[in-house]
């Protein structure tokens, strides 16, 4: 007897669609390596369509009333809080995530972030008129871009989409999203929720793979292109929207330092640093997996951080003691498991390297020591529950090293020196510094990189902004 596969569909211009000419992807639910689901692989006909619905819809959807789009945001909160049960259903169906963890670090977040775009619906204004000529009054106007195409990562499905769509609907664009094409469940659940609320065309889904994510790009129609992706995936995406010129918002990778000084509370760092390196699995692209500690504290810092590890569990999605679930998919296991398998001899394993069970893609909780700072696993992202330890000598080494890596997306500082902290904050080339934490993001503050980890801020008045454009309106006071 063989169990039916669910059929997830497109959802362009208001109603449910498989690709035009019928082709599909197998979906693999990740904590059982097994396919449960088909969605469609979107070509060209299916893409000119997603965008035909966007730009009909936007005109209207542009010319609506702050006070309107803040109300339809704050509608779509609140049915994601009804609906929560569901999404996390399909977000751990998608990811092989803990149920417990997906419930209350992720729902409640996104639906603040939500509320947060709907509250700065009402903030799309430009700054104050003025005479800067004489006889003539100059005024800014905010206006959306117009179409967004949106391309969302598999790490977090769910958040990314919200943390695209949500600025977008209410700086008044219209969108057509890509989900991964491991990962479509969940948007397509999305699509469900928000589809019952805004008019049709104003919010479009379409999965497929990444030759879809090109298509949307490269397509004439939109204004702007999103992603949120690999460092190869944001420069292909920058490549193409050059041809005609399209805006781009790029948050790609990360390689985060964690730099521990001796003055640091061992016992609290350690805890807080392992949470923040195998949360998601280390699929994260802010995950404290780069730790430099100074030497005098180094080996107590590593045989208690290899203990944390140990200590760490992860399994299946319903286990309520695990901190994280599987590996997305096999491509990502291999790439995991491959850096282990290359570490050069000077390395040491001092806890995990290895697969977890013979079923799904979990990895253990790992910590290499004994790294320098040109190794492969120091210079690139793993993307996967392994922390590095390297030792440093001085405040000039470890910032040398912090900043020695072609990411610069997010970084964090351990220490009870208030001066030290400062002079780090200032000199760490990352896009967020976090002092004696790691990892937490409020709505309010922007969230984005520099370097090859992108461009443009995702949350925040700054992350609103980048939807919308600046119009200069001069009038004479003579006519």
């Amino acid at each position: 007897m063989t169990t039916e596969l669910r059929r997830l569909r497109n959802y362009i211009n208001g109603e449910f669609r498989d690709a035009a000419d019928g082709r599909t992807i197998e979906v693999v639910n990740p904590a059982t390596g097994e396919v449960y689901a088909t969605s469609p692989l979107s070509g060209q006909a299916d893409v000119d369509a997603a965008m035909d619905a966007a730009a009909a819809a936007f005109p209207a959807w542009r010319d609506t009333t702050p006070a309107e789009r803040q109300r339809v945001l704050l509608k779509i909160a609140d049915a994601f809080e009804e609906r929560a049960e569901d999404l996390i259903a399909a977000e751990s169906e998608n990811t092989g995530k803990p149920l417990g963890l997906t419930r209350s670090e992720e729902i409640p977040p996104m639906v603040d972030q939500i509320r947060f775009f709907a509250g700065a619906a009402r903030m799309l204004e430009g700054r104050s008129a003025g005479e800067y000529m004489e006889g003539m009054t100059s005024i800014v106007r905010r206006e959306p871009v117009g179409v967004c195409a949106q391309v969302a990562p598999w790490n977090y499905p769910m958040m990314m989409a919200v943390w695209k769509f949500a600025p977008a609907l209410a700086a008044g664009n219209t969108v057509v999203i890509k989900p991964s094409d491991t990962t479509p469940a969940s948007t397509v659940l999305i699509a469900e929720i928000i589809g019952a609320i805004v008019p049709k065309g104003v919010f479009n889904v379409l999965c497929g793979d990444r030759d879809t994510g090109r298509a949307m790009v490269e397509h004439p129609i939109p204004a702007m292109a999103s992603i949120t992706g690999s460092v190869r995936a944001g420069m292909q995406v920058a490549e193409s929207a050059a041809k005609d010129v399209k805006r781009v918002h790029l948050e790609l990778g990360g390689k985060a330092p964690v730099v521990v000084f001796e003055d640091t509370d061992i016992p609290k760092a350690v805890e807080d640093i392992a949470v923040a390196g195998y949360f998601n699995a280390g699929q994260d692209c802010t995950a404290a997996t780069r730790v430099l500690v100074h030497e005098s504290i180094h080996d107590e810092f590593v045989a208690a951080l290899a203990k944390a590890a140990t200590d760490t569990k992860t399994g299946a999605p319903d286990d309520e003691d695990v901190l994280y679930g599987p590996l997305n998919n096999a491509n990502q296991l291999k790439q995991v498991s491959g850096f282990i398998e290359r570490l050069p001899a000077h390395a040491k394993v001092e806890a995990g390297g290895h697969q977890v069970g013979e079923k799904g893609y979990f990895y253990a909780p790992t910590v290499v020591s004994g790294l320098k700072q040109d190794d492969e696993i120091i210079q690139k992202e793993v993307f996967g529950p392994v922390i590095t330890v390297q030792s440093f000598r001085d405040e000039a080494q470890a910032l040398e090293w912090a900043n020695g890596v072609e990411y610069a997306l997010a970084s964090s500082v351990w220490t009870k020196d208030h001066a030290r902290a400062m002079r780090m904050s200032k000199n760490l080339d990352f896009g967020c510094v976090w002092i004696n934490t790691h990892i937490p993001l409020v709505a309010e503050m922007p969230h984005g990189g520099f370097k090859k980890s992108g461009y443009g801020k995702d949350l925040s008045a700054y992350g609103f902004d980048d939807y919308t454009r600046v119009k200069h309106v001069m009038t004479s006071l003579d006519a």
